[in-house]
């Protein structure tokens, strides 16, 4: 059975599935090829007649990652790929609450119609419209060089970031025809996504196209320009060509294959070379600063992390599971310098404080979740509370059933879904019933915030606010529950570490 409806640049012809009206492959931008290489969004041009919007559109083109395969839905990719999905319990006129979802992949893979992102449980658990979308990824979407600026508005280098953008302006002048409400929208992502939501908070033309947000395991991210530039001219000479306008008319296979070249080259440099850039226009200035001085002004904000973040990357790192602790030190002097070993100790005194094992190789993956996510995000939590209503914190302690992943990066995406039986959803969540209630609750946790700004619930209890004085956290795992500054001793060793977070890319 077809699902129509009428926008201002045509009709769309969708489905009804199990009582939702489901829309894929929408475009909301022109499609970014050519002369909009390395360019702003365009509105996307009107059609006549019904747009057929059954099957998903073309992913970003990105390169063949094995995570990627595992996530993917198996859409090709393609430049002509800024599409997104809309599941909608009724085209009637409600005016439902919008969460809009921003996916991961280091900015450089993943897909808004990944199986483990399907909207439709959301949608009905709730009684509310959810959009996924794509946004053009690596070199494509995050190039930076000065003679890539856009004429108009001086902007470079930051493509992905401002479709997300575009993303949102649409929602905002069509969203009310698919039953959503244009002045309730949240947006949520996690990872690569979290980051890019976080960086809205900063961004001055974001302002204004949603008034919740959703932080899943990503901070602040952005680069300063003159790195930004630094990987544009490293891509240049990986492609053996003499300027950045040879990469205007390049073929696409070239780029992502000197994409790789300039990745494998920076990686002991940058933790992702192509990623959100201080352009000066989209982001004035450091994100931190920006949030710090209210750019979110009003905003509710719900941000955490999991507990064993790094351990989802424990299999591209083996030499890691035999550290010692003359390895340890040595690994952690080059980003701590003087005070690894003082870190070291704190850390592995909070642990066997609590009665848990402190080998090496733990207190490794520990002390790297922390420094990446955990320490990031309450930082960008106690940047934001003094402008915002309410904010709230949580921490993630589920297990995966494959013990060497702990309760490791995405490990949430099915719970907060609801789609455990999605492929590869069982191994890194796990099933049975204690994940069902978890997924259950955090389900309702995500609506309840989306629907009115607070995640407390009947299944969960009060969620109280987060402050920075009592960092009131809720612990979502086996057993759910608040905890006033969880695992504190090891987040403050970050205090006096400022320099050694990746706020900048680094």
């Amino acid at each position: 059975m077809a699902a129509i409806v009428k926008m201002a640049s045509g009709t769309l012809r969708g489905n009804i599935e199990d009582g939702l009206s489901v829309f894929r492959g929408v475009p909301y931008a022109k499609a970014p090829v050519g002369d909009l290489r390395f360019s702003p969004p365009q509105p996307v041009d009107s059609w006549k007649g019904e747009r057929d919007a059954t099957a998903y559109g073309a992913i970003s083109l990105q390169a063949d990652i094995p995570m990627a395969a595992m996530m993917g839905g198996g859409e090709p990719d393609s430049e002509d790929c800024l599409f997104l999905n809309v599941w909608t319990p009724g085209l009637d006129g409600t005016r439902r609450p919008v969460m809009v979802w921003l996916h991961g992949g280091a900015f450089i893979f993943g897909s808004g119609s990944s199986p483990m992102y399907s909207g439709a449980s959301l949608s009905q658990r709730g009684d509310l419209v959810v959009v996924t979308i794509n946004y053009r990824l690596g070199v494509f979407g995050y190039l930076a060089h000065p003679d890539l600026a856009d004429p108009k508005t001086g902007a470079v280098g930051n493509w992905g970031l401002l479709d997300q953008i575009a993303a949102l302006e649409w929602v905002r002048d069509n969203i009310e025809a698919f039953g959503g409400d244009s002045g309730n929208v949240t947006v949520f992502g996690e990872s690569a996504g979290s980051m890019s939501t976080s960086d809205l908070l900063a961004a001055p033309t974001a302002k204004g196209l949603f008034n919740k947000a959703i932080c899943q395991s990503g901070a602040p991210m952005a680069m300063p320009a003159e790195d930004a530039h630094r990987v544009a001219n490293r891509l240049v000479n990986a492609m053996g060509l003499s300027s950045i306008d040879e990469v205007k008319t390049a073929s696409a296979k070239d780029i992502i294959a000197a994409q790789t070249v300039v990745m494998q080259s920076s990686s002991g440099e940058l933790v992702m070379p192509f990623q959100p850039n201080i352009d000066g226009v989209v982001l004035p200035a450091s994100p931190w600063e920006l949030i710090a001085g209210g750019s979110a002004k009003g905003v509710t904000l719900m941000m955490g992390s999991n507990r064993d973040e790094m351990k989802l990357f424990s299999m591209l790192d083996p030499d890691a599971m035999g550290l010692d602790d003359e390895g340890l030190i040595t690994r952690l002097v080059a980003r701590l310098g003087d005070d690894a070993k003082l870190a070291v100790d704190s850390y592995r005194k909070a642990r066997e404080g609590r009665g848990e094992s402190a080998p090496a190789s733990e207190l490794w993956w520990a002390m790297e979740s922390d420094r990446f996510f955990r320490a990031p995000a309450m930082r960008c939590l106690d940047l934001h509370a003094p402008h915002a209503s309410a904010t709230f914190a949580y921490l993630i302690t589920l297990e995966s059933p494959m013990a060497i992943l702990g309760s490791c990066h995405a490990i949430e995406l099915p719970l907060v879904f609801g789609t455990l039986d999605a492929p590869g959803a069982s191994m890194l969540s796990g099933e049975g019933q204690p994940v069902q209630t978890l997924s259950s609750h955090m389900q309702d946790a995500w609506v309840a915030f989306a629907q009115k700004g607070d995640p407390s619930t009947s299944g969960l209890g009060a969620w109280p606010a987060y402050t920075a004085a009592t960092r009131e956290t809720m612990v979502l795992g086996v057993e759910c529950g608040v905890e006033s500054a969880p695992r504190e001793d090891e987040r403050r060793v970050w205090d006096g570490l400022a320099d050694a977070l990746p706020s900048f890319g680094r």
